[in-house]
């Protein structure tokens, strides 16, 4: 079984900077995919960012050019960069595992855009 554990949500400005962590609490060499999911309210989650074992990623048309995903395997960790956030970027940021054909999901981290 595999924790994994975000930090870095906050309530910033339009125009600000976050720096999402998720730290795994076990190893994660050899997963598929690895990244960030989002949940504003009354709406589905839906993908932001996500980093394959290739190193390809997949990054949602909304965030493309503002926000940069990023793994350090050796720290079992994944990293979500967000820069000249907008108010609908509020919402809660999940992070996900696929590992060994199994998928896991942290507790989530807040983002609040607003001024």
């Amino acid at each position: 079984q595999v924790q994994l554990v975000e930090s870095g949500g906050g309530l910033v400005q339009p125009g600000g900077s976050l720096r999402l962590s998720c730290a795994a609490s076990a190893s994660i060499f050899g997963f598929f995919v690895m990244g960030w999911y989002r949940q504003a309210p009354g709406k589905e989650r839906e993908l932001v960012a996500v980093i394959f074992r290739g190193g390809v990623k997949k990054i949602a048309d909304s965030v493309q050019g503002r926000f940069i995903i990023s793994r350090e395997e050796a720290e079992n960790a994944v990293y979500l960069q967000m820069n000249s956030l907008k108010p609908e970027d509020t919402a809660v940021y999940y992070c996900n595992l696929r590992l060994n054909s199994e998928e896991y999901w942290g507790q989530g981290t807040q983002v609040t855009v607003s001024s």
